[in-house]
C-alpha cells in the first residue's frame, strides 16, 4: 500500500562536491512516486467522504464531519517530511490520528471509515521506532475490535469484531518498508563513501606521480647542467690564460655534454612511461658521462630487479654522480652494485677534490629526493663524508633496497 513517505533525492543524499567525469549526478535513494502517495491519501479520503454517514451540520452527522476531518488532516500529515515533524511529534500526532479512526468508526453509521485506521497503522510502522510502533498497533486494534465487539456505534451488525483487530496488521507492511528503505539508504551511503575514498586516493596518486616526475626533472637538469656549467665556466677562466686548445678542448667537452643531456633526457622519458631501462648498462654509461670509466663494481648474483627499482637506482646513481661532479670536481668515483639474497644495495663513492670547486652550492632537493625514492621502495639511504681510509675526505652515499 506504500506507505513510505516521499523524499527528493537531494534530502536522502549528502553533498559530494563536483560530479565525476563520467557525467552522473548525484545518486538518490530510490522511492515511490511522491505524487501517487497523494493520489492514494486523497482517493482514500474521497472515499469515506462519499460513504459514510451521517453527515449533516448538527447532532451525530456534525460529529462524523468533525472526525472526517481529523482524520483526513492525520492521514494527510504522513506526508511531512521528518525534519518538519520530529518523532515525539510524530508519536503524538499518530496517537491522535488511531484515536480519531476509532472514534469514526463508532459513530458513523455505514461506510469504510476503518480505512483511515489500516492506512494511519502502515505508516505508524514505517514512521516510529519498533517499540512505538508495535504499541500504537496494538492500541488501535483493541479500540476498533472495542468498538465493534460492544456495538457502540449504530449500524456496525454486518461488521464483525475481528475486522477491527485486523487494523494493527498493516504495521509490519510499514516496519518491513522501513527496513528496506534504510538498508537501501545504507547502501548508497556506503556507496557514496567508497567513491570519496576512491576520489581521495586518486588525488593521492596524483601528487605522489607528480612529485615521482619532479624528482626525475630535478635529476636529469641538475646532472646535465651542472657538468656542461663546469665546462663553460672552465673555457671562460682559460680565454685570459690564452691557451686557445684547452679552451677548444673545455668546449667540446660542452658541446658533448649536450649530447649526453639529451641522452640523459631519453632515458628520463623512458621512466616517466615506465620502460625498463638496463641496469648495469645503464650506470655504465651513466658514469662514462660523468668522466669516470670502468668504475662499477657489481658483487653477488645479478638479477632482474623490478622496474620502479632500476628506475629509481638510476635517478639516485645519476644525482650521486652529479653531486660528486660538483663538489668534488677531479677526483676518483667508484660505483658498487651488490646483490644480496635479500637485499639490492647502490654505493656511490668519491674521494676528495683534486681541483677547484667551480659549480657553487646545491639546492639541497637532491639529497632529498634520494631520500624520497629510497623510502618509496621501503629501503633506507645513507650519506655523508667518508672519515677513515684512503678516501677520507671524501663522500660516500649508499642505497639498500629489499627484494
Amino acid at each position: 500500500m506504500g506507505y513510505g513517505r516521499a523524499v527528493s533525492a537531494t534530502e536522502s543524499v549528502n553533498a559530494l562536491g563536483p560530479a565525476p567525469e563520467t557525467g552522473s549526478g548525484p545518486r538518490g535513494v530510490p522511492r515511490q512516486d511522491p505524487r501517487l502517495h497523494g493520489a492514494i491519501t486523497l482517493g482514500i479520503i474521497a472515499i469515506t467522504f462519499a460513504t459514510v454517514r451521517p453527515l449533516g451540520v448538527e447532532g451525530r452527522g456534525l460529529v462524523v464531519v468533525a472526525l472526517l476531518v481529523v482524520n483526513s488532516l492525520a492521514l494527510m500529515a504522513r506526508h511531512l517530511s521528518e525534519t518538519r515533524l520530529p518523532s515525539r511529534a510524530a508519536f503524538v500526532w499518530l496517537t491522535g490520528g488511531v484515536v480519531a479512526a476509532a472514534a469514526l468508526i463508532g459513530v458513523g453509521r455505514s461506510g469504510p471509515g476503518y480505512l483511515f485506521a489500516y492506512f494511519l497503522v502502515g505508516h505508524i510502522g514505517y514512521r516510529l521506532p519498533l517499540k512505538q510502533a508495535l504499541s500504537l498497533a496494538a492500541l488501535c486494534s483493541l479500540l476498533c475490535g472495542a468498538v465493534l465487539y460492544f456495538r457502540l456505534g449504530p449500524g456496525h451488525e454486518q461488521l464483525t469484531w475481528t475486522l477491527g483487530l485486523t487494523t494493527g496488521i498493516p504495521v509490519v507492511a510499514g516496519i518491513l518498508s522501513r527496513s528496506r528503505q534504510r538498508a537501501v539508504e545504507a547502501m548508497v551511503q556506503s556507496a557514496e563513501s567508497a567513491e570519496r575514498a576512491a576520489r581521495a586516493e586518486a588525488q593521492a596518486a596524483v601528487l605522489t606521480e607528480r612529485s615521482r616526475i619532479a624528482r626525475d626533472v630535478h635529476d636529469v637538469l641538475a646532472h646535465s647542467l651542472a657538468g656542461i656549467n663546469m665546462q663553460l665556466e672552465l673555457a671562460d677562466a682559460l680565454i685570459d690564460t690564452g691557451d686557445l686548445e684547452k679552451v677548444r678542448e673545455a668546449n667540446n667537452k660542452a658541446h658533448s655534454m649536450v649530447k649526453e643531456s639529451l641522452k640523459q633526457a631519453q632515458w628520463t622519458v623512458h621512466a616517466l612511461r615506465e620502460d625498463a631501462l638496463p641496469l648495469l648498462e645503464s650506470l655504465t654509461a651513466m658514469a662514462e658521462s660523468s668522466g669516470h670509466r670502468d668504475v662499477l663494481t657489481v658483487t653477488g648474483t645479478v638479477r632482474e630487479l623490478p622496474t620502479k627499482v632500476t628506475q629509481n637506482l638510476l635517478r639516485i646513481a645519476q644525482e650521486a654522480l652529479t653531486n660528486a661532479g660538483r663538489h668534488a670536481p677531479g677526483g676518483d668515483v667508484g660505483v658498487e652494485l651488490t646483490f644480496d639474497d635479500a637485499t639490492t644495495t647502490l654505493k656511490v663513492r668519491n674521494t676528495p677534490a683534486t681541483r677547484e670547486v667551480t659549480g657553487g652550492v646545491g639546492s639541497g632537493m637532491g639529497l632529498i629526493g634520494m631520500r624520497e625514492r629510497v623510502a618509496l621502495l621501503g629501503g633506507t639511504l645513507t650519506a655523508g663524508p667518508i672519515t677513515e681510509g684512503p678516501e677520507a675526505g671524501g663522500w660516500q652515499v649508499e642505497a639498500v633496497i629489499p627484494g
